[in-house]
């Protein structure tokens, strides 16, 4: 299946139905009078995070949502049909955007998420409501209130404890590989990912997720190679683990870009926490790993691993740095008992 992380799309509410101009006719009896029934309320449409998605490659080919009118009022006191929601259903983590790109509407990042588009247009009033005691017979009825039209983008946020970010070629596909059933494609040339990858890791009986997204290169918030808009994906992840490949000839350069360019996209990303790894080791000697890492360390990344994806060296210790961050995120995401929170959660002593 194809992965899309953006995608436009075109929505409408349904429009109520109109009230009803009708008078009884019946055998019998003397006095008539108005029975106009009322209009259906039209249906609205609805956008809800479920399970079980991953793209929004649905919404490439039905880019057009309607929901049903509603239907209009009949005599008899008769009140029409309401019109049906429609849902889009979405994957956790979509942002729901104005047609302007920026402005946000809703973030659904949790499972069952849901919010409300465009609300349905109200249905008309019968004539019967227009009955007063000078005006026996009215002949006046409302008609629906028309539906709400709009155009909206949604994006794609992937849900991730651990986004990977690095230069094409820092071997981020080839750790994801290393430590997920995961099977990213992995090349000798730069920008073999071309979307993002997700892979679950194990360490200590601990499992997370990691998201591979496409290299960044200098210029990438211009527009430069492959963008930086797939920085979104890692966005929500509570660690950035970077990548520097050890066989670069410009490790300090490698190493500044990344950081400029996380600066210069925004939303945090420059100040999440971040563990930085010299990947690549495989092909240095202890001189040169120890030499490379003193490098980084005084142009400013703190606590430099070493490690390589292909031989697996290293690759624990690594897990095991993202881990206590991976941790804290989930005990800070946790839901609050009320009932708890108002008892207090003081240790009980004898």
């Amino acid at each position: 299946m194809k992965f899309l992380d953006l995608s436009k799309v075109h929505i409408r509410s349904g429009s109520g139905g109109n009230g009803s101009i009708s008078f009884r006719r019946e055998k019998f009896i003397e006095y008539g009078g108005p029975d106009g029934g009322d209009g259906g309320k039209g249906g609205s449409v609805w956008a809800e995070a479920v399970d079980g998605l991953n793209t929004l490659i649905d919404f490439r080919y039905q880019q057009h949502w309607f929901a049903q009118n509603g239907q209009g009022g009949m005599g008899q006191v008769r009140t029409g049909k309401t019109g049906e929601d429609i849902v889009l259903k979405v994957p956790v983590g979509t942002e729901i955007l104005e047609e302007d790109e920026e402005t946000v509407v809703a973030d659904l990042s949790k499972l069952g998420d849901r919010v409300l588009l465009a609300k349905g247009g109200n249905g008309g009033w019968g004539n019967l409501h227009f009955k007063t005691s000078t005006n026996q017979a009215p002949r006046r009825a409302n008609p629906g209130q028309e539906g709400i039209e709009r155009t909206l983008w949604l994006r794609l946020k992937l849900i991730a404890d651990v986004g990977l970010v690095g230069l094409p070629n820092a071997g981020k596909s080839t750790f994801l590989a290393a430590t997920s059933n995961a099977r990213p494609k992995i090349a000798d040339y730069p920008f073999t990912t071309l979307h993002p990858n997700l892979g679950v890791v194990k360490v200590d009986n601990t499992e997370f997720v990691v998201a591979d997204i496409p290299g960044l290169i200098e210029g990438a918030h211009e527009g430069r190679g492959l963008g930086d808009i797939f920085l979104g994906h890692v966005e929500r992840s509570a660690v950035l683990l970077h990548l520097i490949d050890g066989t670069s000839g410009t490790l300090i350069e490698d190493w500044q870009t990344i950081c400029d360019e996380l600066d210069a996209y925004g939303e945090g990303l420059a100040d999440k926490p971040r563990v930085t790894v010299l990947n690549k080791i495989d092909a240095l000697d202890d001189e040169e790993r120890a030499f490379l890492k003193d490098e980084l360390e005084d142009a400013g990344a703190e606590n430099v691993m070493l490690m390589s994806g292909v031989t697996k060296d290293g690759v624990t210790e690594v897990l095991r740095a993202l881990r206590p961050h991976v941790e804290a995120r989930r005990e800070a995401d946790k839901p609050v008992d009320p009932e708890a929170e108002a008892e207090g959660d003081a240790p009980w002593t004898p």
